[in-house]
């Protein structure tokens, strides 16, 4: 088999290093002659007062913009390159990233109808809490495996290169029970701590009889722990890139994501952020045409819409209409969520060790399956 296209060996997790390259903003250095002096121009070159041909340099004297194999330039993305590369992604690759979400959204959405059905409204004020308990084991089962293939055709789209269905499952399959063990131990280190936070309130809340300023309280203490949950999210959100492209064990992409994430905790935090917030836009502007028809159909009505005990109780035709809506906007948004987490990650690790050298040398390799995130010895060269 083949090594994941453009990716590090086992041995390159070198700590990452903020001064391993120049500031995002400056411009991308490539070999090649440097400028003349001031003063002194060069023979057959303009002089520093005069224009070159076919206009000014956006840059300045001679120097090339950054190379783009695939659906990003290879140097410091802002925010706006990421976005745009995540969308690229799905563009240009449409047929096996769709496909890949397509399947996955129709199997966890049929886990969510299964579970509203057997539920009911059966545990009272807690069914949604439930209801998202109940199918959380199908949820992050049907995560693993979007994340294992959609990672595989993003490091393929930043090289420029296709990927088939087929080659996105060869490389990712036998890192998915890694990647399956890495997101349990993931989940239960941010949502473990949310989850222990509002246990006492689910379980007081199930009760039959209970105090609302209890529960309240309860709520509250639960709440407090959502900070250190988004904290240890954010923290080890790098580290599935790094295990499956870098083919890292579980430990050992944890350490590195923790790495990578150093000193700029907000900045990835703001960006992800965005991302979800985006992604539930694009989730709601596809939901609430079908909600409306649900309710002109007589499926529901506006007061079991509106009220959070009731919508937990919906008609079998209701939740198949919701069902497909969310199918169709899990379609879409699943891969632009998993091409920004490999984008951000690709973008960490440009900053830090100027991974753009080795990934233009990837780029330019004509074997689809060279590795270009690391050379052999381990190190990934470091740009000053």
């Amino acid at each position: 088999m083949t090594d994941t296209p453009g990716w590090a060996s086992p041995g390159s997790s070198e700590p990452p290093r903020d001064d391993a390259r120049p500031p995002a903003d400056a411009p991308a250095a490539v070999p090649g002659p440097s400028a003349p002096p001031q003063g002194t121009p060069a023979p057959g070159r303009p002089g520093w007062g005069q224009q070159a041909p076919g206009g000014p340099h956006p840059y300045g004297w001679g120097a090339p913009q950054s190379p783009k194999p695939g659906v990003i330039p290879l140097r410091p993305l802002g925010l706006g390159e990421l976005l745009d590369g995540s969308v690229a992604t799905i563009r240009k690759h449409w047929r096996t990233a769709l496909t890949f979400s397509l399947g996955i959204a129709v199997i966890e959405q049929a886990g969510n109808v299964a579970a509203n059905l057997l539920i009911k409204g059966k545990t009272g004020a807690a069914t949604q809490v439930t209801i998202v308990l109940a199918s959380m084991p199908l949820t992050v089962l049907v995560s693993v495996v979007a994340t294992a293939l959609l990672t595989m055709v993003v490091s393929r789209a930043v090289l420029g290169q296709s990927a088939t269905a087929g080659d996105a499952w060869r490389d990712a399959r036998p890192r998915l029970l890694q990647l399956l063990g890495l997101t349990v131990l993931t989940g239960l280190m941010s949502g473990g701590v949310v989850l222990l936070g509002f246990s006492p309130w689910y379980f007081y809340s199930t009760g039959s009889a209970g105090a609302s300023g209890t529960a309240a309280l309860l709520f509250l203490v639960g709440f407090l722990t959502i900070p250190v949950g988004l904290w240890l999210w954010i923290r080890f959100s790098l580290a599935a890139p790094a295990l499956m492209l870098e083919k890292q064990g579980v430990l050992t992409a944890l350490s590195r994501s923790r790495r990578l994430v150093r000193g700029s905790w907000w900045r990835i935090f703001g960006i992800s952020l965005l991302g979800e917030v985006l992604t539930f836009i694009v989730a709601m502007v596809i939901a609430i045409p079908f909600r409306f028809v649900g309710l002109v159909l007589g499926f529901s009505d506006f007061n079991s819409q509106v009220d959070v005990n009731s919508a937990a109780d919906q008609p079998t035709a209701m939740l198949i209409t919701t069902a497909i809506a969310g199918i169709i906007a899990a379609t879409l948004t699943i891969p632009f969520r998993a091409a920004l987490g490999v984008l951000i990650y690709v973008d960490q690790r440009i900053r830090r060790e100027a991974l753009d050298i080795e990934l233009a040398r990837a780029a330019g390799s004509t074997e689809p399956g060279t590795a270009g995130w690391g050379d052999q010895s381990g190190r990934t060269p470091a740009r000053r």
